[in-house]
């Protein structure tokens, strides 16, 4: 099975897919996506009811592809699905929906995927942009399979409505973890179980969303190892509301809790408390178990990676990988920088 030298398969047609198809395209490189889903909108579709970005649409578009309406909003969850599906239709790239990846492997210099649909693959590149809502994160806490409440993730949470009345605890403390503890306060008794206590960063200051500063200062840019001394923490970006609940006791947080026990909680200071739900907003780990038996992955099945270029296999990249090459990384407003990143050094090492 040959392989035209120039094309590269990109594994995931949300955002990440589609910001790599255009780099792709755009470097002199002919892109052919694979989207698990009927949708080229990722994992959109699944965040919850409420979702809005953490970022103003300004921020928040492609290149070339604003955002219609006032550049100055946070879009919401739907509007960005109807965003990222009428960016799809522009890209003039061959994407196949409703076909998964199930492995990969090395041919010659280059590499098959084989596919769920029974097809086959050839490329001379990959780029895995697969994300990772399918592989929620949930830590091993003592006792859990006792506990006779409601445990989810944030991944399978829609709304608070069938949660009103009731005792929750929200373990985590970053701006998802806020947001749903927030909307649920307002129906429920609602705790955020924290490993330290949330700490919050100005949505606006100076008349400007700080999203304007980050961008004026360069600080989306940096390494994240470099901004991680500057901004301590994963703060929450808040216009006031967030601060003041925690503040007027309408939402509490609490050091993390260190076991389950039937229909209660073991506090961190010995405390047992009956809880209904417990919802755990602790992120989400990648989603490449198709790269498995490529020996890409480390044993925790995490990328083998610098900067998004992988360690393991010369023509494999990555792109919307937490922290790949900056704070955004993984987002609306830069994943793109990265892709451009990952085309180049694609392009180079297919025409070396």
């Amino acid at each position: 099975m040959t392989h035209s030298p120039d094309s590269v398969v990109i594994i995931g047609g949300g955002q990440s897919g589609l910001a790599g198809a255009r780099a792709v395209r755009d470097a002199g490189m002919r892109p052919v996506l694979l989207e698990a889903g009927d949708r080229t909108v990722g994992s959109w579709p699944g965040y919850y009811d409420s979702l809005t970005l953490f970022s103003p649409a300004r921020y928040s578009a492609f290149p070339g592809t604003p955002f219609p309406g006032d550049p100055d909003r946070y879009p919401t969850r739907d509007e960005v699905v109807a965003y990222l599906e009428r960016y799809a239709a522009t890209l003039g790239a061959d994407i196949r929906t409703n076909t998964p990846a199930i492995t990969v492997e090395s041919v010659d210099r280059g590499f098959v995927v084989r596919a769920g649909t029974g097809e086959s693959f050839p490329a001379a590149g990959i780029i895995a942009a697969s994300g990772s809502f399918a592989n929620p994160h949930v830590p091993a806490i003592p006792g859990q399979e006792t506990f006779t409440g409601t445990v989810l993730h944030v991944a399978d949470y829609r709304g608070p409505k069938e949660y009103a009345g009731q005792r929750v605890v929200v373990v985590g403390a970053g701006n998802s973890a806020v947001q749903v503890g927030y909307e649920l306060a307002e129906l429920a008794t609602t705790t955020l179980a924290v490993r330290a206590p949330v700490q919050f960063l100005p949505q606006v200051r100076g008349g400007r969303d700080m999203h304007y500063w980050l961008h004026l200062l360069r600080l989306d840019l940096l390494p994240p190892a470099v901004l991680s001394r500057i901004i301590r923490g994963t703060p929450v970006f808040d216009n006031g509301i967030y601060q003041a609940a925690l503040e007027s006791g309408q939402l509490t947080q609490q050091p993390m809790f260190k076991a389950f026990d039937g229909d209660r909680i073991v506090w961190a200071d010995g405390k047992r408390e009956h809880v209904d739900a417990v919802v755990f907003a602790t992120g989400y780990r990648p989603n490449l178990a198709y790269l498995q038996d490529l020996g890409a992955l480390d044993q925790a099945g995490l990328p083998l990676h610098k900067r998004g270029i992988s360690l393991t296999h010369p023509g494999l990249a990555y792109l919307g990988v937490e922290f790949q090459r900056s704070f955004s990384s993984n987002t609306l407003r830069g994943v793109n920088r990265d892709a451009d990143f990952v085309a180049k050094a694609l392009s180079t090492h297919l025409r070396s």
